[in-house]
């Protein structure tokens, strides 16, 4: 956690040194509420200098209920579309490892190992940056199961 917090300001500290919005690479800071981590922290980088084409996004979330903690990791990449640099179309997916603090808890379902995540939604993310939005459908499967309508909402801060 120590780790992807350091990359994290790292990132927001070497893009905000760049002076030009043109020259900046696009980067935003979310909180999902479900989505491939179902209550999560997450960070999204474009891999080019332009508001469009591919990024990839990491994550740390989950829940505990009576003592029984799930830890979700979700990863993933992304692809947007778009022509004004503000409203985009998002596709993607990617994989969420799932950690569960007592196994006995653990029988088989999802929240045991990892799953295979996919997305397709709205995204809003200007390009000079400030209020992030996204809303998505996020179908995710593994062994044996396939969960296609679940969905999930995003808020943050794009810079």
């Amino acid at each position: 956690m120590k780790k992807f917090l350091f990359a994290l300001i790292a990132l927001t500290w070497l893009n905000t040194n760049s002076t030009n919005a043109q020259n900046k690479v696009p980067m935003a800071v979310f909180a999902e509420v479900g989505g491939p981590g179902l209550a999560s922290i997450n960070f999204d980088t474009r891999f080019a200098k332009k508001a469009t084409g591919l990024g990839g996004r990491i994550g740390v979330g989950g829940f505990s209920v009576d003592g029984t903690g799930v830890t979700f990791i979700p990863v993933g990449v992304n692809y947007l579309l778009g022509k004004d640099n503000k409203n985009f179309f998002e596709i993607g997916g990617g994989v969420t490892y799932a950690n569960v603090s007592d196994r006995s808890f653990s029988d088989g379902s999802i929240f045991e190992g990892s799953f295979g995540h996919l997305n397709f939604g709205y995204r809003l993310q200007p390009a000079n940056g400030g209020f992030f939005f996204r809303a998505a459908i996020n179908p995710i499967f593994g062994r044996g199961y396939f969960m296609p309508y679940y969905a999930g909402l995003a808020f943050g801060y794009s810079f």
